[in-house]
This record gives C-alpha cells, sequence and structure tokens, in this order.
C-alpha cells in the first residue's frame, strides 16, 4: 500500500477516529487504525474497540492499494511532527510503515489487516434521521446522570425512545436520574412502512464518544468527508433545512449506526429491557421552591470549595440546604472550614432542611437550562424533583425535564 495525503486533511481526520480505539486490551488490533487504499483517490479509515467504533474517509493520491493496520497513537504523533504539506505513507509486504515527509522519514510496524475485528453491519433498511442539534442537547441534558459500574446493566449507559415527532432520554445511576423529552422533526426511514417506535439503551462509553462527536465542528473536513463517504455508500446526503444537519441513525436488534456528515459512528447495543421510571418519580411533594438558578448555582460552586476538599481519614461532607421562610441558606462544613450563603426564594409549604451531594445537585442544575428552577420535595429523606419553569410555548409543545437526587442522610 502507498498511498499520499495532505497534513492537515489527516490531522482533521484522525481526531474522531480516537473514539474507536482501545487502550488496553489483550487485542493489540484495536489499538490501531485500519487503513484501505482505494484508488483512485480514497483511503478508508476504522476503529473499533469491540464495543464502538468510527469510520471515515479521506481523500488521497493512492499509489498502490492495499490494506493495513498501524498503531493510532503512533500515527497521530508522526503525522502531527511532519512539516505542513504532503506526506507519503508505504507499507510494504513485510508490514513495514515507511512515513516521510521532504528529508524527514519515520519507519513502525504495521499489522495485517485479516487481524482487524469484524465489523457489524453498517447500512440497514430501518432507521430515521432527527436534527443533530436536537440529538445533542437531549444527550447533554441526561448524561451526568449515566451508571458506570453497576451490577444492572441497563444503568450503565442512556435509555432513548425515538417515536414520530418525539425524543425522550433517560439516565440514571441509582442515586440520580435524568428524565428529558421533547418534540423532535424525526423522520422514519423503516423500508417496510412500518411506524417509528424505537427503544434502546446505549453504552455510557459510547454515549459519552458520540456527545463529542456531535460536536465535532470543522466545516472543510464535515465536506470532504461527506462528499467521499456519500460516494461510498451510493446514498445521497440528508437534506437540510435552513442549515440544519441531519444524523441518519441505522438501527438493529444489537447495534446502531449513526451517520454524522461522512463520519460513521457505530455502537453495540445494551441487551434487555429498561426499568420503568415513572414508578419512581413523586409527582405529589408538598414543598415546593422556585429560585434563580444561577444564584442557586454560584452558591453550590463557592460550597464545592469546602465539600471537594479532601480531608484525611474523612469522606466528602454534603451540601445543606435550609428552606426558611422567603429565604433558602446554602451550607457546607467540613474539617478544614466552612461556607455559608443565602437567597431568596417564593415557598410554598413548610420549612425544611435537607442535604445532598454537592456535585449530583450541581450536575443537575447544570443540565437544567432555564432562569429558574422548581425544586419540589417532602421530607429530609424524601427525593427531590428539579424542574425548569418552562414558558407556556414551551409547555405547550410537549417539551419536559426533571431530574431526580436522592437526599443523603446528616447527624444532626
Amino acid at each position: 500500500m502507498k498511498i499520499i495525503f495532505n497534513k492537515n486533511d489527516m490531522c482533521e481526520a484522525v481526531p474522531p477516529l480516537q473514539s474507536g480505539v482501545s487502550g488496553k486490551t489483550a487485542l493489540t488490533a484495536t489499538e490501531g487504525i485500519l487503513f484501505e487504499a482505494q484508488a483512485p483517490d480514497v483511503c478508508r479509515m476504522t476503529t473499533f474497540d469491540l464495543e464502538k467504533g468510527v469510520r471515515l474517509s479521506v481523500r488521497v493520491e493512492v499509489i498502490e492499494e492495499g490494506a493495513a493496520i498501524i498503531s493510532a497513537a503512533k500515527f497521530s504523533q508522526t503525522v502531527r511532527a511532519m512539516e505542513d504539506g504532503e506526506i507519503t505513507l508505504s507499507v510494504d509486504d513485510r508490514n513495514c510503515v515507511s512515513i516521510t515527509c521532504g528529508r524527514a522519514s519515520y519507519t513502525m510496524t504495521a499489522l495485517p489487516a485479516a487481524d482487524f475485528p469484524d465489523l457489524p453491519r453498517l447500512r440497514s433498511v430501518n432507521g430515521f434521521t432527527v436534527p443533530r442539534k436536537t440529538l445533542r442537547a437531549m444527550i447533554g441534558k441526561c448524561m451526568h446522570a449515566m451508571g458506570t459500574n453497576d451490577q444492572r446493566p441497563f444503568l450503565n449507559g442512556m435509555y432513548m425512545r425515538v417515536t414520530d415527532g418525539r425524543l425522550d432520554t433517560v439516565a440514571c445511576d441509582s442515586f440520580r436520574m435524568a428524565v428529558c423529552s421533547t418534540p423532535a422533526e424525526t423522520e422514519n426511514r423503516n423500508e417496510s412502512g412500518d411506524a417509528l417506535n424505537y427503544r434502546f439503551i446505549l453504552p455510557n462509553k459510547s454515549v459519552g464518544e458520540l456527545f463529542r462527536l456531535l460536536d465535532y465542528r470543522n466545516e472543510k473536513s464535515e465536506k470532504s468527508l461527506e462528499s467521499l463517504e456519500s460516494s461510498e455508500s451510493g446514498e445521497s446526503s440528508e437534506s437540510r433545512e435552513q442549515g440544519e444537519p441531519l444524523t441518519r441513525i441505522h438501527m438493529f436488534r444489537k447495534n446502531i449506526v449513526f451517520d454524522l456528515d461522512g463520519i460513521t459512528f457505530f455502537s453495540r447495543l445494551i441487551d434487555g429491557e429498561y426499568m420503568d421510571y415513572e414508578r419512581i418519580i413523586v409527582r405529589n411533594h408538598r414543598i415546593l421552591v422556585t429560585v434563580d438558578r444561577d444564584v442557586l448555582l454560584s452558591a453550590l460552586e463557592r460550597a464545592a470549595l469546602i465539600t471537594e476538599e479532601r480531608v484525611p481519614g474523612a469522606v466528602r461532607s454534603s451540601v445543606r440546604l435550609d428552606i426558611v421562610g422567603g429565604m433558602l441558606k446554602v451550607s457546607a462544613v467540613s474539617g478544614l472550614g466552612s461556607s455559608y450563603d443565602e437567597m431568596p426564594i417564593r415557598h410554598e409549604g413548610d420549612d425544611l432542611t435537607i442535604a445532598f451531594n454537592n456535585r449530583y445537585l450541581m450536575d443537575s442544575l447544570r443540565a437544567c437550562r432555564a432562569g429558574d428552577v422548581r425544586l419540589s420535595m417532602s421530607t429530609s429523606l424524601s427525593s427531590i424533583n428539579i424542574e425548569p419553569v418552562l414558558s407556556e410555548e414551551e409547555t405547550a409543545a410537549g417539551e419536559s425535564e426533571l431530574y431526580f437526587l436522592l437526599p443523603v442522610r446528616t447527624k444532626e
């Protein structure tokens, strides 16, 4: 295999591929990039860590067709260290890689393309499209509440439900939960004509990488990669209204594929049913507090100087909320200091003292994009609901956000 490529084009293509590179694994091939040179001018690049992967194409000059697996870390470091301009990459029959640019050259060892793990199917007759901005926003609102190493596999990811005109996302880690729903311009792509109704659980690592790729912005890379991928697959690029990019999603029983303007991201799905989360949420709380989100978040960030402080032999302290009349008092105490703040609120119901893990509470408030938030609770040991105060238009459209959080016990 021998190709000639532009350094800037390759430097723009490599970062998305890192989403599919495995860190620590016994299978060396998953630490590399599969290069497939196809005449006359396409190099397809793929990474896959057995759970998630990325595929894209770069325009190059193909001198000799072929395929090989090259270490992602070494290749990225080498290309970035080269001078700007054209770089030549060649792989001989002994899998010896040579990268040259001007008078500079670098050699390394490749693996045969046959060692790369088998990929899942990347095209399906079933699926849908959704605006990229909507998908990214909904993931961002819930991803902080995903579990990581829970014994119940379905909690180690994000539950998504897609129907005609609506997108729902849910995440829970046993201590907190985020439930969001929004109207979305979904388009049914089921060839069979079945109604749009998909429910699936995307693993937490895949959610994080998908969120990063959805935020990936490089107009030059997007345009070139999109045209190449479209010509390869035989599909035209997704239509866009008023410049709004659409994400094409291909559905399978055990995996899912996202087409992101020339970048194809694919992932396995978590098998099993998600819990009946609506049964967990308490809707009839007796105490309601409405407060300015930014003011409360600022007070919690100041309290974090105390709660996040590591004291030898002690656990992190919690943040305490004292609801007294029309005031909310925020305090935190640890072995090395204390903090206190207060702010005006609109309060219905009894006075209450309740404590939380400060980091969990801040994460929920950061996800809740609104000027004012409503805190609903009943006792110091029962859950709290955090919801944005939405406008009449947003409520009528069917938008909803709810962040559920369990309190912590205090000594007092």
